[in-house]
């Protein structure tokens, strides 16, 4: 692709993803981080039973930077023997919940814990004054969210949801270009996330009703929610393709005003990994991404748009410093005061009640 498209592309997309492109800017990004270790933002993590605990843990080591990383937490004593030889957890500071929450210069705690304890945990954070990083999906019933979000937005606390798609730059230019209007008017979505889950974790899944779909897809319901709203109408369709409790191919059906949108989630899928995948169509283009990490972007337009052509063409994307990496750095400038994180409470909320009507779950209120 021509300089001149690349550079519209970058335009789009947030320079945070640039940081490791060059020795000068590597260096710069070093020298900056040793001159201000004396602001970095003291933070700590509870849980490790989610499966991208080990995954935020590493990444906010990474990023010290902006992160003093004080410890972590695990009350399960079983599951602490289990998890702290490995590599991430061998040298860290083993902490209870008190100290955590008791220490009023750590300002920021990522929550890692299993499903059910995400939102309670949350619940206790933000009471204890502080911002949080919270895994997805919020809980399995829809009041115990809002009572959270209410208590952030009350104590003016932040939670960054952990949907890591908001923060991979395909997304961040889906984003942009249908704010912009590139796609005209949005009539149609589809979005897939599976995977060919193994034993254990199928026996792990089957606890939750909502099934694979709630779990995995969420990220996806996340970004849908982003470009189209609150959705008028949700179904969801369920099906178990082995002898046991877990539903793991499912398929939900979204309406809104003008457009529809399938999201679906298959865990007895081979290349469940490769065919992950986000498709918006619209009156005057329609972008693909395929597959979602790292991402491939197709974009057709009816028009030319700046140094975009007319037709459909192939988007570079650039390398990310991390998977989780951005949303890190992002939520650092959140906690500092320098910005105000890109989706409220209002969007949190419609994106669970979303996911719960997709995975049949009953609304508790």
């Amino acid at each position: 692709m021509r300089f001149g498209v690349y550079h519209v592309i970058m335009s789009f997309v947030s320079r945070r993803h640039f940081l490791n492109t060059s020795g000068a800017t590597l260096f710069a990004t070093q020298t900056l981080g040793q001159a201000a270790n004396s602001k970095r933002i003291k933070a700590a993590q509870i849980g490790t039973k989610h499966p991208h605990a080990e995954g935020k843990f590493t990444t906010m080591l990474d990023l010290d930077d902006v992160f003093e990383v004080v410890g972590l937490c695990e009350e399960d004593n079983t599951q602490r023997e289990r998890v702290s030889t490995r590599r991430s957890y061998q040298s860290s500071t083993w902490l209870t919940e008190d100290q955590i929450l008791g220490d009023p210069e750590v300002k920021l705690v990522a929550i890692e814990t299993d499903i059910d304890h995400l939102v309670p945990t949350a619940l206790r954070c933000l009471k204890a004054g502080k911002h949080i990083h919270l895994d997805k999906p919020a809980g399995q019933k829809l009041a115990p969210c809002k009572e959270m979000h209410h208590e952030a937005d009350r104590r003016g606390l932040t939670i960054q949801m952990g949907y890591m798609l908001r923060y991979n730059p395909a997304f961040e230019f889906l984003f942009k270009i249908v704010k912009e209007g590139w796609l005209g008017e949005i009539t149609e979505v589809h979005g897939h996330m599976g995977k060919k889950a193994s034993s254990g974790l199928r026996k792990e899944l089957s606890q939750y009703p909502g099934g694979g779909l709630f779990e995995l897809a969420c990220h996806l319901i996340d970004a849908l929610v982003t470009i189209l709203g609150k959705p008028n109408d949700v179904h969801g369709v369920h099906v178990k393709t082995q002898r046991d409790a877990f539903k793991d191919n499912q398929i939900a059906t979204f309406q809104f005003d003008g457009a529809l949108a399938t999201i679906g989630s298959n865990h007895n899928d081979p290349f469940g990994g490769p065919r992950r995948q986000f498709t918006v169509v619209g009156t005057e283009g329609t972008l693909a991404i395929q597959p979602l990490e790292p991402p491939k972007v197709s974009l057709a337009l009816t028009k030319d748009r700046g140094k975009l052509k007319r037709g459909t063409q192939q988007i570079p994307m650039p390398k990310t410093e991390g998977r989780y990496h951005g949303e890190f750095r992002d939520l650092a400038k959140i906690v500092k005061g320098e910005k105000s994180l890109a989706w409220n409470s209002e969007h949190d909320l419609i994106v669970q009640e979303s996911l719960m009507l997709a995975s049949g779950l009953p609304l508790d209120d």
